[in-house]
């Protein structure tokens, strides 16, 4: 098991969001965290990548995963969109957490950021400004940063959102493409069917409960059913 939630709940300052959480992603899993606003999707994500404490129970890793070698995609703001620097120190910025007390780049991690930009068809964009990029390559860029961050386990916080349906398809389908490479992708997303076309396991959260398993439960099941009808859409 790469990753696993015990009896875990999460909040802030001592309310809880969501409680008793159980559940495992194993390596090469793609797990996609669904549910309202404001059911906790975030907040999990948080926690799992240690940014804010759990209120109870724990995160475990497993298979030599280290919380700070999780390539983490966030939702940008407004000002991070606007970042003035070349997209190459930004991809190489993902290798930050392994570079200790040294103070510059190595050759290799070069070599890995442009191979990354490459992986991602996005090698034409090394030497722009990250600000002037248009919301699908800004989402590209990002997401080669995080690959530079993990050789295991990517985490991405809606990655689709703001972008145009041909840029959002092209997302999924990178993304999509890593995780048949075999690196584990844990995503939030409001898309159900893309849910239902990607996954190999389903996190419903709700304002009271959750929900887990695999994508074939939630295809076939009553759980399934029901979250299909209550979500407005067709799974099938």
């Amino acid at each position: 098991m790469l990753l696993r939630c015990e009896d875990l709940t999460i909040g802030y300052e001592g309310a809880p969001v969501l409680e008793g959480l159980n559940f495992g992603v194993s390596s090469g899993d793609y797990l996609y965290i669904v549910g309202e606003n404001g059911s906790g999707k975030s907040t999990l994500m948080k926690t799992i990548l240690g940014l804010i404490p759990p209120l109870s129970g724990r995160v475990v890793t497993g298979d030599g995963l280290k919380r700070q070698e999780i390539g983490y995609l966030p939702q940008q703001t407004a000002a991070q969109k606007d970042f003035p620097a070349l997209v190459r120190e930004v991809v190489l910025s993902g290798c930050l957490n392994r570079m200790g007390m040294r103070p510059f780049y190595s050759r290799a991690e070069k070599e890995e950021a442009a191979r990354n930009l490459a992986r991602l068809g996005a090698a034409d964009l090394a030497d722009k400004c990250y600000r002037e990029l248009s919301g699908g390559q800004q989402q590209r860029v990002l997401l080669a940063r995080a690959l530079c961050a993990t050789r295991k386990l990517l985490m991405l916080d809606e990655p689709v959102t703001g972008l145009d349906p041909e840029a959002a398809a092209g997302m999924y389908e990178l993304i999509a493409s890593l995780n048949r490479e075999g690196v584990t992708v844990i995503m939030i997303s409001h898309d159900l069917s893309a849910a239902m076309r990607e996954a190999s396991h389903v996190l419903r959260l709700r304002p009271h409960g959750w929900e887990f398993g695999t994508r074939a439960e939630f295809l076939n099941g009553d759980a399934g059913t029901a979250f299909s009808r209550s979500e407005g859409g067709d799974a099938r």
